[in-house]
């Protein structure tokens, strides 16, 4: 039965030149939000940080099935479902998660307020707010430096805290060229089998 559901010949999308007229049917529900946001934005004040966590896990579900769909499309497999690379995928997410994390509550536990400063302008209560919330904004450090993105607002005050973002930094960089020798050595050996 699996096999006839997964088989390419009864898929739901017969071939790549569909999936690119498919694909934007992803931003149907954050246009629905933004009309129902122009009916009634007082919803959307009350509701703001669930509204927005919402958003996120369906941005990040939906990536995955695009992604799998993706792969599915444009590879020559009579099936649907390539386990090994989503499991290369979320091997890869799991260890940048923990990466992250592990750095977080090392800020965290160390005073992340001692070893960053801020320096961008704020009002005295969205700064309130972050100083009451340390573990996120040891998330969004930690994130920042992981992904080598570093925005600029949080700079390190001890030679430690400079020490630990340039490990974090290196970290995010050789994970990144990892993953990606991963999945050529993982398609190479698929090819020789």
């Amino acid at each position: 039965m699996l096999k006839k559901l997964t088989n390419r010949k009864n898929r739901f999308i017969i071939n790549e030149k569909i999936a690119f007229m498919i694909l934007p049917l992803v931003l149907l529900p954050i246009l629905f939000e933004l009309f129902l946001n122009h009916i009634n934005p007082a919803l959307f004040i009350s509701y703001h940080d669930e509204v927005l966590i919402a958003n996120i896990i369906y941005i990040v579900v939906t990536r995955f099935a695009i992604l799998d769909s993706a792969v599915y499309i444009f590879s020559r497999s009579t099936f649907h479902i390539h386990l090994a690379l989503m499991q290369i995928v979320l091997l890869y997410l799991e260890i940048t998660v923990i990466t992250i994390i592990f750095y977080a509550i090392l800020f965290n536990i160390l005073d992340v307020f001692s070893l960053f400063h801020l320096s961008a302008n704020l009002l005295s209560q969205n700064l309130q707010a972050i100083h009451e919330h340390s573990f996120i904004t040891s998330i969004y450090i930690s994130t920042v430096t992981f992904t080598t993105l570093g925005s600029g607002d949080w700079i390190p005050q001890t030679l430690p805290a400079m020490v630990a973002v340039v490990s974090e930094v290196v970290l995010g960089v050789v994970q990144g060229g990892v993953f990606v020798a991963i999945l050529i050595y993982a398609h190479q050996n698929k090819e020789i089998k």
